[in-house]
């Protein structure tokens, strides 16, 4: 019986993708603190769906139109609808809130993936995980500090983001079984550009002078974080690497000083940290409980 080790090298390549992602959504974060200079945030958030969709427009040419073709369009139609009003919520928390904390709160979206995981995908969550799921969301009131002088109504909104972040990454878990992650990425980047545009009217005003640097980074970062991001999951276990993704919090936090001169707050440092350590506790659990089953399974084929 052989085994197979994975090399530190052969990790090299996916945590770095994960490194990258990160930098870029938090440097997506502040072009969407400058674009709310003038534009509101769900318009930003139809240029960053409009953008993003024309920069994958060459890997639809390249790998054709066979690859959006899908018999699932109305549950993409769905979860699509989802991740615009989670991008919105996202938006408007960044705007309204300091964007430290606007992200901190968003890294609960995993606490809602495991209750998720519960009600949609019937799995079976034990007593450890429940255990770091309500760790997590001490973490969430630590940043948030309902009933204090330094409590914001916005801070709702951003948890809120998380919450429908959940939902669309279950979706992904259960799209992920039969579609390939390509035709996830893009048919969900084109699919938003026509869902977002009903929450953009309303609220409509033509960009002007830089404000056009700022909405189309916006949709270039994006697009390349997330690219990045599923590919780093495709080369290596989520629980080896989806803790990295926590590097857009300091990226975002230096910015921020530097850019708009938001302080880091300690609240702020101590409830992410505590979101971070049940977040990689949850990874790392569902990672196990993942290779355990794939054991299991083989020995079953063996012993038939």
């Amino acid at each position: 019986m052989s085994v197979v080790v994975r090399s530190d090298h052969s990790l090299l390549r996916p945590a770095l993708l994960m490194t990258l992602s990160a930098v870029l959504f938090g440097t997506m974060a502040i072009t969407i603190r400058y674009a709310s200079a003038q534009l509101h945030p769900f318009e930003i958030a139809f240029f960053r769906s409009l953008f993003g969709a024309l920069f994958t427009l060459p890997f639809v040419y390249r790998g054709g139109m066979e690859m959006l073709r899908t018999p699932l369009l109305g549950f993409y139609v769905v979860r699509c609808a989802v991740g615009i009003a989670s991008m919105c919520a996202g938006f408007w928390a960044m705007v309204h809130l300091p964007l430290a904390q606007a992200v901190s709160l968003y890294y609960a979206t995993p606490l809602f993936v495991t209750i998720g995981a519960v009600l949609v995908l019937g799995e079976v969550v034990r007593v450890r995980r429940w255990t770091a799921v309500i760790v997590g969301f001490i973490g969430v009131l630590i940043i948030v500090r309902p009933g204090t002088s330094s409590f914001s109504a916005a801070s709702l909104i951003a948890i809120g983001a998380a919450a429908l972040s959940g939902g669309v990454t279950i979706s992904i878990k259960y799209l992920s079984r039969t579609e390939p992650a390509n035709r996830i990425v893009l048919l969900t980047q084109l699919l938003w550009v026509p869902l977002s545009l009903p929450m953009a009217l309303p609220v409509w005003l033509w960009p002007h002078g830089e404000t056009w640097l700022w909405a189309i980074l916006s949709g270039m970062l994006g697009t390349t974080a997330h690219m990045c991001w599923t590919r780093a999951l495709q080369r290596a276990d989520a629980s080896l690497i989806a803790p990295i993704s926590f590097v857009q919090l300091p990226v975002v936090s230096v910015l921020a000083y530097l850019c708009f001169g938001e302080k880091l707050g300690a609240g702020t440092v101590l409830g992410s940290a505590v979101i971070f350590a049940s977040n990689v506790y949850i990874a790392q659990r569902e990672a196990r409980l993942a290779r355990r089953a794939s054991i299991e399974a083989s020995d079953g084929e063996l012993n038939r």
